[in-house]
């Protein structure tokens, strides 16, 4: 496509294609499509509700649109994601007259495809009229569970199994919760007129963070001028876990995007970040950010594989570690709907693997007395916990240090868990390890 007269629908289209059919991820799709359009600012929200509407919703629809198409395979892949962004206005939106919304699909679908148009304006008129089964009546608990909060089965069934119903229905509801805008303060002395400028509030995890409900922080004065940086609420929890000095030699093993990177920075006065990855676009843009918030002389990229720090720095390099390990990322599905579709069950073994292999590379590295911080944003016990009890287990030369937060209700085993209905922030988890021999 696209029509020649672009709207926010046709956009939102183009990017669930690529989501849908091509595996493109969902922020980097939408950001392509919205910044070759020429759409307004409220056509390019309207554009951002429908692709992570529909893509949050995905389970739910595909249930719903079963009710009314006889052969999914007879329909062609663009018409029935046509019909599920279509569907999820009808459904969850009120604000757009289902006349208008009818109208426009039809008219997106004449363009792909002129003799797709009746079959699009007849199912949704009749998705407009009939009363559609209620996912409440599935007598499986787990599979009505999965279709009303659109999350896979063994997701419902992983997260009841370690929170108990009660609270992962609390954490089902709120993964549809808007996601707030989060910022670090790089300035702390600054915080109080930051906050007033911004008209935001205080965060209740972490004393550098200001949340907004909404807006684009990125493109305010502060941020150009490196007062500001966005970061979740939750990964501000990390970097001063490590109480950092000023002149230690400290590894960040995992780096990209560089959030915390920058924020272990921050504390340094004549120590120094070592930051890693495997790509070197993605430390390029660590070392941008590095530039725009004056920290460039605090920060070194390298790109290598975190299994391979032992081989590369050898024993006693560093004071401090990072390992923001590679993870599952079901603690970001709020702002990252397209998570949940992308993991199996069986993915978590390897995960934990790689994960510990991390672990026990770096952990050669560190000097007798040094920390390790080990985060991830998952809230899954096999990654978290499992990785704590078991990296412990291989390394005797490791003790656990046991994590404080007046927030009581975010402490575990002596680790922080942050699950996403407690603050509205992403999901997130903190342990920490220290050498002692």
């Amino acid at each position: 496509m696209i029509n020649k007269k672009q709207t926010a629908r046709s956009v939102a289209l183009e990017s669930l294609l690529e989501i849908f059919k091509e595996g493109a991820y969902s922020n980097l799709a939408l950001n392509k499509h919205l910044s070759a359009s020429s759409l307004s600012p409220a056509d390019k929200k309207l554009a951002t509700e429908l692709v992570y509407g529909t893509v949050a919703r995905k389970i739910s629809l595909e249930w719903y649109l079963a009710q009314v198409i006889a052969d999914r395979e007879k329909v062609d892949d663009w018409v029935y994601i046509l019909l599920m962004m279509s569907l999820y206005q009808i459904l969850y939106l009120d604000k757009v007259p289902h006349h208008a919304l009818v109208h426009e699909a039809v008219d997106l679908a004449k363009v792909k495809k002129q003799a797709a148009a009746p079959f699009v304006n007849a199912l949704l008129r009749r998705l407009t009229k009939e009363e559609l089964r209620d996912p409440a009546s599935i007598k499986r608990k787990n599979k009505r569970y999965s279709i009303q909060y659109s999350l896979p089965v063994w997701l419902v069934k992983a997260l009841i199994e370690e929170y108990g119903e009660e609270r992962s229905l609390k954490i089902f509801a709120s993964l549809f919760e808007r996601n707030k805008a989060s910022l670090r303060v790089v300035d702390l002395s600054r915080k109080e007129q930051i906050k007033e400028d911004l008209g935001a509030q205080d965060s209740l995890l972490a004393p550098s963070a200001l949340i907004k409900e909404q807006g684009y922080l990125a493109g305010h004065d502060w941020f150009e001028q490196g007062l500001i940086t966005i970061q979740d609420e939750s990964s501000q929890l990390v970097a001063p876990t490590l109480a950092l000095k000023g002149d230690e030699q400290v590894l960040d093993a995992c780096s990209a995007p560089g959030g915390k990177t920058l924020h272990l920075a921050q504390y340094l006065t004549s120590g120094q970040v070592t930051a890693l990855d495997l790509y070197d676009h993605k430390l390029d843009l660590i070392e941008d950010n590095a530039q725009r918030l004056g920290l460039a002389d605090k920060v070194k990229t390298q790109k290598l594989d975190a299994r391979k720090v032992y081989q590369e720095f050898g024993p006693d390099a560093f004071d401090k570690i990072l390992v923001d390990a590679p993870c599952s990322g079901i603690g970001l599905i709020r702002r990252k709907p397209d998570v949940k579709y992308r993991k199996e069950a069986s993915d978590f073994l390897a995960l934990q693997k790689i994960q510990l292999d991390i672990l026990d590379s770096v952990c050669q590295s560190l000097r007798k007395g040094g920390i390790i911080t080990y985060s991830t944003c998952t809230i899954l016990s096999q990654e978290n916990f499992e990785v704590v009890q078991k990296f412990l287990a291989d390394h005797p030369n490791f003790e656990q240090v046991k994590l404080e937060h007046e927030r009581k209700d975010i402490l575990r085993d002596g680790c922080l868990l942050i699950t996403p209905e407690l603050y509205g922030s992403d999901g997130f988890f903190i342990s920490q390890f220290k050498r002692i021999s």
